[in-house]
């Protein structure tokens, strides 16, 4: 039975240029899309880019530019690189697109209609060197809890949850002046009323994330805080309410529900339901670095609990931790970072691909070194996997004129690739992307010490029907390969299924003997040593 699949994945704030640990994060969601299309269930794979706020806004007063001018330039950017890299988006749009902009304004209208959210006068803070207030994000001073650096809505040493004016000395982030509070009124989102539902939520989440269980746990137990829906800001999304006309929705409270404003474009355009999506027969996936998990596991079961539809709560989160850099952390102020659209003019995006989900932060935090990237790709991606299509394909094109020869598969190998279809299945729908990759690689290296172990450049003369199997038996292998990793390395899979013109259905794959193959192609390059300190010397040494 087909299933209805939503699988999100996290909003990038379009200020600034994708860097390696956007993608490190994201790329799960497309193997889970691509997965579950090749199943034949009905996928909605959605995401976009993140264009309201103040970060956008001060990065847009920078340039001397207007916020939207800004957005656009990033969305469009982003755009593209998903493109490069194979996301196979079903609805890949921004949070300032009008039909967003509606969706989330009919949304927080019901909402407001019901039980939780009430309107309360509160501090804000604003800057007045800037000229305008801050988002909590965008203040910063000192952890009244640890004594550490923090950001006004949180404290990365700590973990402690907090409010701007909690902060000791608190400064604009931007211009470093101290920041005031003026009184401003706002509605409010009761999230303290939904601790019972949340808790349930966390309890039941059988797929979800370690991080994501731990973190929510401690947002939980250290106590739950209502969230202010509005602010005084000018660029975002007006608030539908009588009263509320110079503030915008907070930008919380409306870019997580891009996940069904996306949605809702899919499936109106497709003469689907959006109802039966966000019903109880649909499997919710939520895709994001570690960062963002509160806002998933806490921000939008709430929205959704509050809004009193009866939407679909999220069944699987997969929460990434995080990247460093050559053993240093990101910063895109410092311009430590890789950019994706620079990587992207440069290396195979199979290449990029099987790097971060087989080296990627999945379960800890990870790093990326040019060396493991060059090795990798040269050792498993070429040497392992590109070698045996290789090798296999080239021999049957050079000794048997392209046409594959008679031969039974054996009992060991069939029952082999049937379990790792099952195996494979299993591992992606847990959200062990590593596991599963590395499960299939496993089966590429038999397969190389198969071709060596039968040594079929001997029995060509010795034993030629011996030969014959061999190849037939290779190239069975290389088929279902093709398809078991499509998921993972969609562009190098979609040559070889060509090749054999098969499709990416996730079923067990043959090729009969007498098939001619086309003119084979080389799937991967091997990169060059000298790359490792070519790329090093481009990042900044402090």
């Amino acid at each position: 039975m087909n299933r209805n699949i939503l699988i999100g994945g996290a909003w990038p704030y379009a200020n600034g240029s994708l860097h390696i640990g956007h993608i490190a994060g994201l790329l799960p969601g497309d193997v889970l899309a691509r997965y579950h299309r090749a199943c034949g269930d009905k996928v909605y794979f959605v995401s976009g880019s993140d264009c309201h706020g103040t970060p956008v806004a001060i990065r847009a007063k920078a340039e001397g530019k207007t916020p939207r001018e800004i957005s656009d330039h990033y969305h469009e950017e982003f755009t593209d690189c998903f493109k490069r890299l194979g996301f196979s988006y079903d609805c890949y749009t921004k949070t300032s697109d009008e039909a967003h902009k509606e969706f989330v304004r009919e949304f927080h209208r019901k909402m407001y209609e019901g039980k939780y959210v009430y309107e309360k006068e509160t501090p804000q803070a604003y800057c007045e060197c800037c000229g305008s207030f801050l988002a909590d994000r965008f203040v910063v001073g000192t952890c009244p809890k640890c004594g550490e650096p923090a950001r006004g809505d949180q404290c990365d040493a700590c973990g402690t949850v907090l409010d701007p004016e909690n902060l000791k000395e608190p400064v604009c982030a931007t211009c470093k002046n101290p920041v005031t509070f003026r009184p401003s009124t706002h509605l409010y989102l009761a999230v303290t009323k939904l601790e019972k539902e949340l808790r349930e939520l966390v309890n039941s989440g059988k797929y979800w994330r370690k991080n994501a269980i731990a973190f929510t746990n401690r947002y939980i137990d250290e106590g739950l805080r209502d969230r202010a829906l509005t602010r005084d800001l000018d660029w975002g999304i007006p608030v539908p309410k009588e009263g509320y006309e110079k503030k915008s929705i907070y930008i919380w409270a409306e870019n997580v529900l891009g996940y069904l404003s996306a949605a809702k474009q899919v499936t109106d355009r497709n003469g689907e339901s959006f109802e039966e999506l966000f019903g109880e027969n649909a499997t919710h996936y939520y895709v994001h670095g570690k960062d963002n998990i509160p806002f998933h596991t806490i921000i939008l079961p709430a929205l959704l609990l509050a809004h009193g539809r009866g939407y679909h709560l999220p069944d699987r989160i997969v929460s990434s931790e995080y990247l460093t850099l050559e053993g240093r952390k990101i910063s895109t102020s410092r311009n430590y970072a890789i950019w994706v659209k620079d990587l992207l003019d440069r290396y195979d995006a199979d290449s990029l691909r099987y790097y971060f989900l087989a080296n990627g932060p999945e379960k800890k935090d990870a790093d990326f070194s040019w060396v493991e990237y060059v090795n990798d790709h040269n050792g498993e991606l070429l040497g392992a996997y590109g070698n045996f299509i290789n090798r296999s394909l080239a021999f049957v094109n050079k000794y048997f004129g392209g046409i594959v020869p008679e031969g039974c598969l054996s009992a060991d190998w069939e029952s082999t690739l049937h379990d790792l279809y099952t195996a494979t299945s299993d591992r992606i729908e847990k959200g062990c992307f590593k596991d599963a990759l590395e499960g299939v690689f496993e089966v590429v290296r038999k397969a190389n010490k198969f071709f060596d172990e039968q040594e079929p450049w001997k029995t060509r003369t010795s034993n030629e029907e011996a030969c014959r199997n061999t190849l037939y038996q290779c190239v069975q292998i290389i088929a279902n390969l093709a398809v078991l990793l499509a998921p993972f390395l969609p562009f190098s899979s979609e040559k070889v299924c060509n090749w054999f013109n098969q499709d990416e259905s996730w079923t067990y794959k043959s090729v009969q003997a007498g098939y001619v193959l086309p003119e084979i192609g080389i799937l991967f390059e091997r990169l060059d040593k000298s790359v490792v300190d070519e790329e090093r010397a481009k990042l900044p040494r402090t």
